[in-house]
């Protein structure tokens, strides 16, 4: 761990494969590079983490206790739960709260860090039942590890979830990756979505419970399609991006069910979003309208991981 300016940054290196990763711990965890060759294949406007606190969305940030949009609260156990604290709140352009709690959180404290002749890894905690402005927007006793492992080329980012709470926690987390393909503009690239579920939306892009299969092949230019969607059917293969000789590829594990794509015009990166529930998945479990949602229950531990790779074909 080195101090970049006041700001802790953790190290992960591969020399082996000209890899390095950057992860800032105070600021909610994120990761802020996947340098292959010394390129960043994420998104990041800024090289200094101190620029990014203003900056909810770029790297690789981590959106829990409620991954997306979730309106005038929410539903759990049969019971209603309003938001206690709006200072602590994101709201999106709809005044609708997005991306929970955490993306610039300063919480976390790393409880290891380690490498052998094979990988690097290190591992944080944040303890959520501790802080009070937190509880009053989603009153479950709960803690978060996470490990970010850079081994054979690849970045795996594992989370476990403690339910400390006395009654079964909705488990609605994901993340937001925000990736790129260096000195190659996005529309010139290939994608690849192994979906076959689109996540219907109403007129503020909050999900109806309604699904329709996919209109588009699962490889296709990003030329002409850009993309702020909400996936379910997963393949189980991996989503992607290349393009210039260049390729992102992400692999979800089974426990995020939903995966959103973020391309928007007149940006150079597409999102591949592992999330473990559609868009306001907690209310719509409530009303009946959607069957998947996770739950985990008092003293149970939920565990899933993502894995990243950037390469040179």
């Amino acid at each position: 761990m080195e101090a970049r300016g006041s700001v802790p940054v953790v190290h992960l290196a591969d020399a082996g494969r000209g890899i390095d990763v950057e992860i800032v711990p105070s600021l909610g965890n994120r990761t802020i590079a996947l340098r292959v060759r010394g390129e960043n294949f994420l998104y990041v406007p800024s090289d200094d983490p101190s620029q990014l606190r203003d900056r909810h969305l770029n790297g690789i940030p981590f959106l829990a206790p409620w991954a997306n949009r979730m309106p005038e609260g929410f539903w759990a156990n049969g019971k209603r739960f309003v938001f206690g604290c709006a200072e602590s709140l994101r709201p999106d352009s709809n005044g609708i709260p997005i991306h929970g709690l955490l993306t610039v959180s300063p919480l976390w404290e790393v409880t290891e860090l380690a490498s052998d002749e094979s990988s690097a890894h290190v591992t944080s905690r944040l303890e959520f039942w501790k802080h009070a402005e937190l509880m009053a927007n989603w009153p479950f006793a709960h803690e978060y590890e996470m490990t970010h492992r850079l081994a054979d080329g690849v970045l795996e980012v594992s989370v476990a979830l403690l339910n400390r709470a006395a009654e079964p926690m909705p488990v609605a987390i994901g993340f937001h990756p925000y990736f790129r393909l260096p000195g190659v503009p996005i529309a010139e690239a290939v994608a690849h979505l192994p979906v076959r579920l689109h996540v219907e939306t109403d007129d503020r892009l909050v999900a109806t419970g309604k699904m329709k299969p996919v209109d588009f092949p699962e490889c296709f230019s990003l030329r002409e399609k850009r993309f702020d969607d909400g996936f379910t059917g997963l393949s189980g293969e991996p989503f992607h991006a290349e393009g210039g000789g260049k390729r992102i590829e992400v692999t979800f594990g089974p426990k995020y069910r939903v995966g959103v794509v973020y391309a928007p015009p007149g940006h150079d990166y597409i999102c591949f979003e592992p999330m473990t529930a559609i868009t306001n998945g907690v209310n719509l479990a409530h009303e009946g309208k959607y069957a998947d949602l996770q739950m985990v229950g008092p003293g149970e531990t939920w565990r899933e991981s993502f894995r990243v790779r950037a390469a040179y074909l």
